[in-house]
């Protein structure tokens, strides 16, 4: 099925988010689209799978002209798309959300069905338990449920917004595999992304969009460099890894256990230190999200004891981490760290220490100005969260973090964001372990982010812990040989 884009206009106030793009893309290809957060790539996505209408222009295809009003219409055209945040239903099963979109008046039996999803499951080499509830499963596992669910319902082109940054390389292996798969029977692919290396694996041809414009197309071999320079109008290094002297403790894990209806880990002992950064590298679910939200407070520990700056939190709450300077960012940016349709002044509001019983408007609003201009975040103080692009809504999260704090407790800190924005953020955090002394826990599925910003790596595997590794002593197939089982010791002798 071939997609045509034709002097695409999109805008959002004074914003012109898509400036007159047009673009081809072949039946049976795989379609990389590359560019800056806030480019205007998820807009055009949109537009082209019935969220968005746009304000000019038109989309064919197969050479014919088509109009969409909703998703729904998008689908009756063959046309699906997996959004970076999941469109699906905690509250419900993995089944039902898997039938959600069978068009109405037809009956459905719910085990054909059940058989559909076990079947594309094993296709894409995913496990998804019918029966589980969908708020059980782990961002990747929910983007895998979309993935399937699109497929069902009769998706000849298939858009993937930023498909990888909830998965883990083997995942991803598997996921590329699957969609080159998917061209050669025909189908459309478009992969929105930010990493040059998964365009470079992956895509026929790719598309470069820089403030709303498409400023260049290319076909391999990719010159990265000019790929980049088209993304950013600039070239961009990661540059040096920069350690921060190490202080005194502030979180210590004494024989610490740790469960879930999924996993178990324990007898997990650990001294973080201020200025330190530690990694944790897995496969999603191995445990590392199930330790993190221990360590703040969300989830109780069945065994072991927490202590932060001294003091043993073990069994308490969230708002009593809180006040010992421990702040969480989840990686579910807008079920757990924002909340839909309020502005960026009122999450600010919200985030900001109150003094007294009347909130000072106008200090908030000169608070919430500062932070958009320091966090360089594309909206304004009245923009609700929710019309932010996925990269900056990470921003606008990152902004909320008081300063001052003892430990920063983050799950996948750049998902989503382009590889300038996330050398900020890392440069951000940095000088928070610099200036501030803050300790960084970070669990990320981007293995090179984790050895070039950790002092120390734990890997997971099947509830196991590894030693603390310092992360100049190793490499990426060594985390990947630990992360795939092998060279792990028994339970007994894995404990960091």
């Amino acid at each position: 099925m071939e997609i045509e884009l034709r002097h695409i206009h999109k805008y959002f106030g004074p914003v012109h988010a898509n400036d007159d793009i047009t673009l081809t893309i072949p039946s049976g290809s795989i379609q990389g689209l590359l560019g800056e957060n806030g480019a205007g790539k998820s807009t055009l996505m949109k537009i082209l799978s019935g969220y968005l209408r746009p304000d000019a222009g038109e989309i064919r295809i197969n050479g014919s002209p088509i109009e969409m009003h909703s998703p729904a219409d998008a689908i009756r055209f063959g046309i699906g798309m997996l959004h970076q945040d999941p469109m699906d239903f905690p509250p419900m099963r993995v089944l039902d959300n898997f039938m959600v979109g069978y068009p109405e008046g037809l009956l459905l039996p719910r085990e054909e069905a059940r058989q559909a999803l076990l079947d594309l499951s094993a296709q894409f080499g995913f496990s998804l338990d019918p029966d589980a509830y969908v708020e059980s499963l782990t961002v990747g596992e929910r983007q895998q449920l979309e993935i399937v669910r699109l497929l069902w319902l009769g998706a000849q082109v298939l858009i993937f917004d930023e498909p990888t940054t909830g998965i883990s390389a083997q995942q991803k292996e598997k996921l590329f595999a699957a969609l080159h798969r998917l061209a050669d029977e025909g189908k459309t692919i478009i992969f929105v992304t930010h990493k040059l290396e998964e365009v470079e694996i992956l895509c026929d041809q790719v598309a470069v969009l820089r403030a709303g414009k498409l400023v260049g197309e290319a076909k391999p071999p990719y010159d990265l460099d000019a790929l980049v320079e088209m993304m950013f109008g600039k070239v961009v290094t990661k540059g040096e890894r920069v350690s921060a002297p190490l202080g005194k403790p502030v979180l210590q894990l004494k024989n610490l256990a740790v469960e879930s209806h999924r996993i178990r880990i324990a007898g997990v002992n650990l001294e973080v230190r201020e200025g330190e950064v530690i990694g944790l590298a897995g496969m999603e679910g191995s445990g590392q999200r199930q330790l993190l939200r221990a360590c703040a407070g969300l989830i109780r520990p069945v065994e072991g004891e927490i202590w932060v700056d001294g003091h043993n939190l073990t069994g308490k709450p969230y708002h009593d981490f809180m006040r010992h300077g421990v702040a969480y960012v989840p990686a579910a940016r807008l079920e757990e760290g924002l909340v839909p349709n309020l502005t960026l002044l009122e999450h600010m509001i919200l985030a900001d220490e109150q003094r007294g019983l009347i909130i000072d408007r106008q200090a908030a609003l000169d608070l919430t100005k500062e932070r958009i201009k320091t966090f360089n975040i594309r909206g304004r103080p009245h923009s609700t969260i929710e019309s932010l692009s996925g990269g900056n809504q990470q921003r606008a999260l990152l902004a909320l973090l008081r300063p001052g704090l003892r430990l920063l407790l983050m799950e996948h800190p750049t998902r989503g964001l382009d590889m300038e924005s996330a050398i900020w953020v890392w440069q951000t955090l940095k000088r928070r372990c610099r200036e501030e002394k803050t300790a960084i826990f970070f669990m990320s599925s981007d293995l090179e982010e984790i050895l070039h910003y950790s002092d120390r790596i734990l890997v997971f595997f099947s509830g196991q812990v590894s030693e603390p590794i310092p992360a100049t002593e190793t490499d990426i197939e060594q985390l990947g040989q630990l992360i795939g089982g092998r060279g792990f010791n028994t339970p007994e002798e894995a404990t960091p």
